[in-house]
């Protein structure tokens, strides 16, 4: 398993820098690459990895990986990567909570690793996925509260410190994020 996922982030990583080099509308392209490989990888492993959130996060692993290779800016790129894996891996079929919870987490995971604020990354992770769902035609009020959770459950395993950090980005960028977290406080 781990030969095939490590092999999805290679991919993924390639097939970004091949889509975005020499382009200026990174944001845009950033979408339909990410959508683009997404696709590709589902069909290539068929119904195999369709169950897990392992493949949309090796995807935006990849990605953003890629993104960085080639210089663009990660936090800002982030969104358009949740966005594009999300709406991919949903059109090739995998469910919108399985496609949600591993981009959203491996966003942060990935953005942890490289160094990028995490609050900014919840929040982008977060309306990425949402954009993502809207796009398909998915429930957004379901997505929205399974990113919510998913950027709480990761941001405390980084500590207390991230954890309140998230919650503080959370509550002033993403509408009803407030009551979803307090919610899940209950």
């Amino acid at each position: 398993m781990f030969k095939i996922l490590s092999r999805i982030v290679k991919g993924a990583q390639g097939g970004i820098v091949a889509s975005l080099e020499g382009v200026t509308d990174i944001s845009t392209v950033t979408i339909k690459a990410a959508k683009k490989v997404t696709v590709n990888t589902l069909i290539e492993t068929g119904d195999f990895l369709r169950e897990g959130v392992q493949v949309p996060a090796a995807i935006v692993k990849g990605s953003l990986i890629g993104l960085g290779e080639i210089g663009a800016s990660i936090v800002k790129a982030i969104k358009n990567v949740v966005h594009g894996t999300v709406e991919g891996a949903m059109e090739s079929g995998v469910k919108q909570k399985t496609a949600v919870k591993g981009a959203v987490a491996e966003a942060l995971y990935s953005a942890k690793e490289l160094g990028v604020d995490i609050g900014e990354t919840a929040v982008s992770a977060v309306t990425g996925a949402i954009d993502g769902v809207t796009t398909v035609g998915g429930d957004t009020a379901k997505a929205t509260f399974t990113s919510i959770k998913t950027v709480l459950t990761v941001a405390q395993e980084f500590g207390d410190e991230t954890l309140v950090q998230v919650k503080d980005a959370l509550s002033k960028s993403v509408k009803g994020a407030k009551s979803i977290i307090n919610e899940i406080e209950k």
